[in-house]
């Protein structure tokens, strides 16, 4: 990698030691549901999301009584240059939204017994217009990313990465284009819900972004401080300090994404102990996706934000774990096992 400025170099280590997963409490896991009265197999996915949940919380029962969805939310000086259809004040009042309980996300938690949190970066401050400037300088971005680092607090035993900020769905196609090429009109979507004019100014926004910071987009988090913003540098706080305490995660969209995006970009094996929730609306994010050789656990043409897609996985992480600790063994049912 070429050389970094020092303020990284806490974040640096922690990215690139990353404790490995727990191999024997997966077995455990296995070995359980080998007696679960249904087929070997039977239930797919939801038998492989105990074993992830086992797997990075290290233990052979693995639990969620305490899930958190976190919201980190910032603004963004490229709204100036008209790529979003709504103004950053919305950012603000999509906060007190969320708070109030009358967001879609809050909605999702209250229903499922999901914990919710929200984290404001400094929305009166919005960052750096990419356009023009450098979205965070260095020190600030390493600092915002520790701040992530504070999410896991609460001792979350599954943490769900979202955000909200008017404009992020730009800087995070300016992080994508910056990690694996091509020009914005590969990377960006309709967002909140642009015209075509916005998008063609979204794409010329990533453009002149990815042309103003050539020549220092030569690192994954000298691109997270040049063309990101605070919430995308505190999701990947969050994702990091989880590995390292043993919390497993689940990413929810395209802006979540670009976050894990950064870590993968460092170490491939720093997200191993994420899952993505889904495959967000935005076309580009399925791309991303597979440049991770990642998928998304569900595709119902969702593009909010806000950890909605990373909460609806929780609530089937949920139910694969209540499947898990309460169906009935072949012994305890008295049913025939089978045959062979």
């Amino acid at each position: 990698m070429p050389s970094l400025n020092p303020a990284y170099a806490d974040v640096l280590e922690l990215l690139t030691i990353v404790p490995d997963g727990d191999e024997a409490a997966v077995a455990a896991v296995r070995a359980r549901d080998s007696q679960l009265t249904k087929p070997a197999g039977s239930l797919g996915a939801l038998e492989g999301l105990v074993e992830f949940l086992a797997r990075w919380q290290g233990r052979a029962q693995p639990r969620l009584d305490n899930p958190m969805v976190t919201i980190f939310a910032g603004n963004h000086g490229v709204t100036d240059q008209g790529v979003s259809a709504f103004p950053r004040e919305v950012t603000a009042q999509m906060v007190a939204n969320f708070t109030n309980g009358g967001a879609a996300i809050s909605q999702i938690c209250a229903l499922h017994e999901i914990n919710l949190r929200v984290f404001e970066l400094a929305l009166e401050l919005p960052t750096g217009d990419i356009t023009q400037e450098p979205a965070l300088d260095d020190k600030m971005c390493a600092a915002t990313i520790a701040y992530g680092m504070e999410a896991i607090a609460g001792k979350p035993d599954l943490i769900c990465i979202g955000e909200m900020g008017i404009g992020n769905t730009t800087v995070a196609a300016a992080i994508y284009a910056a990690l694996y090429g091509g020009t914005g009109a590969d990377w960006v979507g309709r967002g909140t819900g642009v015209d075509n004019a916005g998008l063609n100014r979204k794409a010329d926004a990533v453009d002149r972004a990815l042309t103003r910071h050539a020549g220092t987009l030569d690192h994954p988090l000298a691109i997270l401080a040049r063309v990101g913003g605070r919430e995308i540098a505190a999701m990947l706080g969050a994702l990091l300090a989880a590995r390292h305490q043993k919390v497993p995660v689940i990413i929810d969209g395209f802006v979540a994404t670009s976050a894990a995006a950064i870590a993968h970009a460092v170490n491939p094996a720093a997200i191993n102990h994420c899952i993505f929730a889904h495959v967000s609306a935005e076309s580009a994010h399925a791309r991303a996706l597979t440049a991770m050789g990642q998928k998304g656990l569900l595709d119902l043409g969702m593009r909010l934000g806000e950890g909605s897609g990373a909460a609806l996985a929780a609530v089937l992480a949920k139910t694969a774990l209540h499947l898990h600790n309460n169906m009935a063994t072949f012994e305890s049912a008295a049913v025939s096992g089978k045959e062979g």
